[in-house]
């Protein structure tokens, strides 16, 4: 009985860890990436069964906040390649199975 215990309390605190925001790699400066994470996480959280909502609302909302010609990837299980402008990208997970990706390209 001890083990099972501890192999669920094990699950539910590796679910809590990955719940959260985890940027992967980011050139951005502190606000810049500060401010687009949020917006990540709130547009994920806004429509969470609806990826490219969400990439939208990234995309049209760090148009406006940082100027035009951003991109952005939501999904599970995709890989990429992108040539980006110095300083404006960000990668990271949310909720432990979506990836985003945000990138400024001219």
């Amino acid at each position: 009985m001890g083990d099972e215990g501890n192999q669920q309390g094990g699950a539910q605190d590796n679910r809590r860890l990955h719940s959260y925001p985890l940027i992967r790699h980011s050139d951005m400066n502190e606000e810049m990436r500060t401010e687009a994470m949020e917006l990540c996480v709130t547009a994920c959280e806004k429509f969470a069964s609806n990826n490219e909502a969400a990439a939208k609302l990234i995309k049209e909302s760090m148009d406006k906040k940082f100027g035009a010609s951003w991109h952005a990837v939501v999904g599970e299980g995709f890989g990429f390649e992108i040539k980006h402008e110095v300083r404006n990208l960000l990668y990271m997970f949310f909720g432990g199975t979506i990836a985003i990706v945000v990138w400024k390209c001219s």
